[in-house]
């Protein structure tokens, strides 16, 4: 385990360095520095496992990531993240994935989720799973809501041209934010419903604060398909991003954020 994850971390700094990308967190006095705790972090790029898992080693903790099965189909890939204990979760049968997640805690380790179950077109925090809520609930381990925000200037979703994705774009000079969030407690009798819409919340609050900080925020004239619409941006807003979001029709519907349209109204 040890091997693979100082080889990964090894060649995401290299990668880092190389792109002169600028890493900052907050609020990491949230994350403890031993025993299991519960990351809940939006999703806006391939890479925010990076930025997030770089801004915990500053407390010493190696963080399991709870990610898309498939990548296990790629056999080296496979095997490295086997060996550094990262959670496959298969959106068709999540139970395996949750039973891992709740081992993983019991043994004391730290373990990320992304409730949104993939990246939003709208960069808002979009429908979220009920997973991680589930988790804290049954576990007793409180939620630290994370947010990510720059990394989707590097690799990330968008309109389709010519049926593609946008590419990778490797300028160098990015600024990338994580910040941690305080603790959410979740009670045995919690409601999971009203728990995941409190994280959206959170997370959108936190999420916000970092998208209007000067150096993320696009300059005057400027397209900036990158930039959330609500804010200002060029990005899909929710309505448009309702027709390349891929959501579980067992997700929470947003109550926090921007206005989410009726799908059915969708012409």
């Amino acid at each position: 385990m040890a091997s693979w994850y100082g080889v990964t971390i090894a060649l995401g700094r290299a990668a880092m360095y190389g792109l002169d990308i600028t890493t900052r967190w907050r609020g990491e006095e949230h994350l403890p520095t031993s025993g299991p705790v519960l990351l809940a972090s939006n999703h806006v790029s391939y890479p925010d496992f990076l930025f997030i898992g770089r801004a915990a080693l500053s407390r010493d903790r190696y963080v399991r990531f709870m990610c898309r099965h498939d990548i296990w189909n790629v056999p080296v890939v496979r095997d490295a993240m086997t060996s550094m204990r990262h959670i496959p979760v298969d959106r068709e049968a999540a139970a395996a994935a949750y039973l891992r997640a709740r081992s993983l805690l019991a043994e004391g380790e730290a373990v990320c989720g992304f409730p949104e179950a993939g990246i939003s077109y709208s960069y808002a925090v979009r429908s979220m799973m009920p997973g991680v809520a589930a988790l804290a609930r049954e576990t007793g381990v409180p939620i630290v809501p994370v947010v990510v925000w720059g990394s989707q200037r590097l690799a990330s979703v968008g309109r389709r041209v010519d049926g593609r994705e946008p590419r990778p774009d490797l300028r160098r000079g990015r600024t990338v934010d994580v910040r941690f969030g305080e603790p959410i407690a979740v009670s045995r009798d919690a409601d999971l419903v009203a728990t995941t819409r409190d994280l959206g919340e959170r997370l959108t609050g936190m999420l916000e604060s970092v998208q209007r900080l000067p150096v993320h925020r696009p300059r005057a004239g400027e397209y900036a398909p990158w930039y959330p619409a609500h804010l200002g941006g060029h990005a899909p807003d929710r309505r448009e991003a309702l027709l390349y979001d891929d959501v579980p029709r067992s997700a929470v519907r947003p109550t926090w954020g921007p206005p989410l349209p009726d799908p059915a109204r969708i012409g």
